[in-house]
């Protein structure tokens, strides 16, 4: 069986990550999949999804450590492309990933303890986000 809902989010600007493990387990458990996958897929090519201990540390050194390795003042050849600042959003959703499967068992997401499913947004500016979570299974 395969069900599918989709999660709207609205984002602030670069660096702002969100918690989406409530509403990944209840589109889960509401799926009625009792063994099976959920995957969850950023639409767009300038946020990101994983999984992380979502605590307020964590929530600044992830945005932090990202822009250490892509700059946002790097000269990318999308910037000489079209000049809209986001270069190194693209290269850090890329770096990421814009998707993320999770094992269900017993109709319940297998995740660790400290261990939550997140996005992240890359671009410079705040917007409309559509997640697609697809499950699939018995």
């Amino acid at each position: 069986m395969t069900y599918q809902q989709q999660i709207s989010l609205s984002t602030k600007s670069h660096g702002d990550v969100h918690d989406l493990t409530e509403q990944v387990a209840a589109i889960a458990s509401s799926s009625g999949i009792k063994t099976g996958l959920v995957h969850v897929f950023n639409v767009g090519s300038t946020a990101a999804l994983g999984t992380i201990e979502f605590e307020p540390g964590l929530q600044r050194d992830l945005p932090a450590i990202l822009d250490k390795l892509i700059p946002p003042s790097g000269n990318y050849g999308h910037e000489q492309t079209w000049h809209d600042g986001n270069g190194h959003s693209h290269l850090q959703a890329t770096l990421l990933g814009p998707s993320l499967t999770v094992p269900i068992a017993e109709g319940k997401l297998v995740l660790g303890t400290w261990q939550q499913v997140f996005h992240l947004e890359c671009d410079v500016r705040g917007r409309q986000r559509t997640i697609v979570v697809t499950v699939v299974g018995d």
